[in-house]
């Protein structure tokens, strides 16, 4: 008995011992292909922070010169034709935007090189004749062209290059926004409505951090608001918070609602893309020369400032929505989260006047609550919130950024998103489908409903 007794644990240890050199063979290797896709998001976030850093200079540089010279609101339907033919005859795949960058870190597909030219001059040019756009949108374009070639010089494939691409992405809003921690799940949430790719978390932090470290030192300036004060958190603010977040998620419904329907609207009455551009571009020059707004052109920075202050309006959210669904529907380059921080601080200023006698806190939730609605990334605009405003009213962003992102239902800005978990159990249906044909499946179904 004690014979084999001493046999049986001889052999456990001897199977425990082949199983732990196993184990360690097999951590070896993961290790060591971790540590070549973690140096590589580092080589791409310090290429993305000079990427960043130039790009950031450069709509500097044509913001003050378009605001010196207003004439060049007149120049908005030869930008627009260009882009629209450059796009169409040069661009490739490229004219998808954001959405190729999805496309692209979810199925592997690769980005040529020059979708990172075509965004950087196209996007500028849109600012100096003065589109209603952003910079996300062509800091994301750049992360991800440079991710996907890097990717491909390396031959990184598979899960490594979806990190790889996803620590592009962080990198990019990281250097774009000068937000790191929101950079960080950017990168992560961005391709999907329901989850987040906690895989990829260690390489966009490091991308994101590295991004914005790499632009903050060529010299990039990042400002932010403050908050005047938080309220506490009681019944009453609460409420007001909650309408508020409502209110906030139906603007981001409108927002991609107003975007959707200028393109189809384009598409419908032109059957020439560069009739439909050039008509486009005037539409926009008659609005900001003869109706004299031109101030809610280019980024409008001010918006965020004066709806801190408490001098905004409503008004002044839906005319910056407007001119930016026309900017971007018609195809002009740049981005959507600039006019989503201005919109929702317009907003979110007005309705903190008026519930609470002090816009600042509400202008903060209004700023972060309409972006993460849009774009569906509520994780995100949490940790947006204690980027640029401190945690301070951290219960506050977990409230507003919940509730408008359910409120916003399954629209969003870049359509390419894959709906992993759907927002309500009446939106079941919804899983596995991207958000565009999630739209199209509801569409038809309310022909049907009619028809019948």
């Amino acid at each position: 008995m004690p014979k084999q007794l001493f046999e049986s644990t001889k052999e456990n240890l001897k199977q425990g011992a082949q199983g732990m050199a196993i184990d360690a063979r097999r951590d070896a290797g993961n290790a060591c292909a971790s540590l070549r896709v973690f140096v590589l998001s580092l080589l791409v976030a310090a290429l993305m922070g000079v990427a960043g850093w130039a790009f950031l200079a450069a709509l500097r540089f044509v913001t003050n010169l378009r605001e010196a010279h207003l004439w060049l609101f007149a120049l908005l339907p030869v930008v627009s034709v260009a882009t629209a033919w450059i796009y169409r005859t040069h661009g490739l795949r490229a004219q998808r935007g954001n959405n190729l960058v999805i496309d692209s870190t979810l199925t592997g597909t690769p980005i040529r090189s020059r979708m990172a030219l075509l965004t950087f001059c196209c996007s500028t040019a849109t600012h100096l004749v003065g589109g209603s756009a952003g910079r996300e949108g062509a800091a994301v374009q750049l992360g991800g062209t440079i991710a996907s070639n890097v990717a491909s010089i390396f031959h990184v494939e598979g899960h490594d290059r979806r990190d790889l691409m996803m620590a592009g992405i962080s990198s990019a809003f990281g250097a774009a926004f000068g937000t790191p921690l929101a950079g960080a799940f950017f990168g992560m949430e961005m391709c999907f409505i329901g989850k987040l790719d906690y895989s990829a978390a260690l390489y966009c932090l490091a991308g994101s951090f590295v991004g914005n470290a790499v632009s903050r030192a060529l010299g990039t300036p990042f400002s932010f608001a403050t908050i005047a004060s938080v309220p506490p958190m009681n019944l009453g603010n609460l409420a007001i918070a909650c309408l508020a977040a409502v209110l906030f998620g139906l603007m981001a419904r409108l927002f991609t609602f107003c975007i959707r329907s200028v393109k189809r609207l384009y598409a419908r009455l032109f059957t020439n893309y560069l009739a439909a551009a050039a008509t486009g571009g005037i539409l926009l020059s008659v609005l900001f020369l003869v109706f004299g707004l031109h101030r809610f052109g280019g980024l409008s920075e001010w918006m965020t400032a004066a709806a801190f202050d408490g001098s905004t309006t409503p008004v002044d959210a839906l005319l910056k929505l407007v001119l930016t669904a026309l900017t971007v529907g018609v195809g002009l380059q740049g981005g959507e989260v600039t006019p989503l921080f201005g919109i929702g601080a317009a907003l979110g200023g007005w309705i903190g006047s008026v519930a609470l006698g002090e816009p600042s806190f509400m202008a903060a939730l209004g700023m972060i609550g309409v972006f993460g609605a849009a774009l569906n990334v509520p994780v995100t605009t949490i940790m947006l919130g204690i980027d640029m405003f401190g945690a301070h009213a951290g219960s506050y962003f977990v409230i507003v950024s919940f509730i408008s992102y359910l409120v916003a239902g399954h629209h969003a800005v870049y359509p390419a998103q894959r709906i992993v978990t759907p927002k309500r159990r009446s939106l079941k249906n919804d899983a596995d489908l991207t958000v565009e044909h999630a739209q199209e499946r509801h569409r038809q179904e309310l022909e049907q409903l009619e028809r019948s």
